[in-house]
């Protein structure tokens, strides 16, 4: 298995009564954040839990690091850090019984960086006179939390489960310096996989996007590779019908369209006064996804 990838996955499946994910075969880059991206139901959490073994897949194979393929193992589990879309410490939990309870768990947590990154992440400390319990905060602040509680290992691969879903924008921005910083620490042997709704604000925070669509894979590669074979269309309505056949995904009311096509097509298009641009990774998730939608 190739050591370029910090998890590769073959015939990858999980059945479920009315759900079935895969048969997925992907390949995630080492050294890179991943964003997945899909609506709701794709997949996207199914996949993670299934990555951090939280269940159990019903086929296929998982590989990380180019050879380990045992999740149970205690010594992968060192090397990986997973946070949950929900709090996934118990409710009466402080800060404090947070940094007691991973230090029992993992050798490589430290207490003083836990404490640094709740002040940077401005949520209570062990070192609090009063600390809140976790059923006592908000939403933004659990994640927070929990957030600096795996930052606060020394890994080798995050894993976030829509991490940004319920912070503000300025604490989203923060986030992603902070992913960035995890990954400039690690000279390219440390790599972030992440769901994410708010792709707009977690842009900044990817480098490869996987794209999911009722437990398939629609679209994967590297967000610029992916800008530059795709474009935005932009054109008047009366060159709509047109310019349709080229568009994979569009939109139109009586006096423009816009929409998704392949850079290969610009040329055709802007022979019939079609303007193009590169489009941002929204722009691109919203086009895949609808096109995906539409062919179903």
């Amino acid at each position: 298995m190739d050591n370029n990838f910090c998890v590769s996955a073959r015939g990858l499946t999980k059945k479920y009564s009315k759900f079935t994910l895969g048969a997925l075969d992907i390949d995630i880059p080492m050294g890179f954040s991943t964003a997945l991206i899909g609506a709701n139901g794709a997949g996207k959490t199914t996949l993670i839990d299934i990555l951090c073994g939280v269940i159990r897949r019903s086929e296929g194979e998982v590989t990380y690091f180019g050879s380990d393929k045992d999740i149970a193992s205690p010594a992968l589990r060192e090397r990986i850090g997973y946070c949950a879309s929900n709090a996934f410490f118990p409710q009466g939990f402080t800060a404090k019984d947070i940094a007691v309870s991973m230090e029992l768990a993992y050798a490589s947590f430290d207490r003083k960086k836990f404490a640094e990154l709740c002040e940077k992440f401005e949520v209570d400390s062990e070192f609090t006179k009063k600390p809140r319990q976790m059923i006592k905060q908000s939403d933004g602040n659990r994640m927070r939390t929990c957030l600096a509680a795996v930052l606060a290992r020394n890994t080798e691969l995050l894993v976030l489960d829509e991490p940004g879903s319920s912070l503000d924008p300025l604490m989203r921005d923060r986030l992603c310096d902070r992913m960035r910083d995890y990954l400039d620490e690690g000279d390219g042997r440390k790599s972030i996989i992440f769901s994410t709704h708010n792709i707009a604000d977690m842009e900044n925070a990817a480098d490869y996007a996987v794209f999911m669509d009722r437990g398939r894979l629609i679209e994967s590669g590297f967000i610029e590779d992916l800008k530059e074979k795709y474009m935005i269309a932009r054109g008047e309505a009366k060159d709509y019908e047109q310019a349709k056949p080229l568009l994979m995904s569009s939109s139109a009311n009586r006096t423009v369209f816009d929409g998704l096509a392949l850079a290969e097509n610009a040329e055709k298009l802007a022979a019939m006064g079609v303007d193009s641009e590169t489009p941002t990774l929204q722009q691109l998730s919203i086009g895949l996804l609808k096109y995906a939608e539409e062919q179903r």
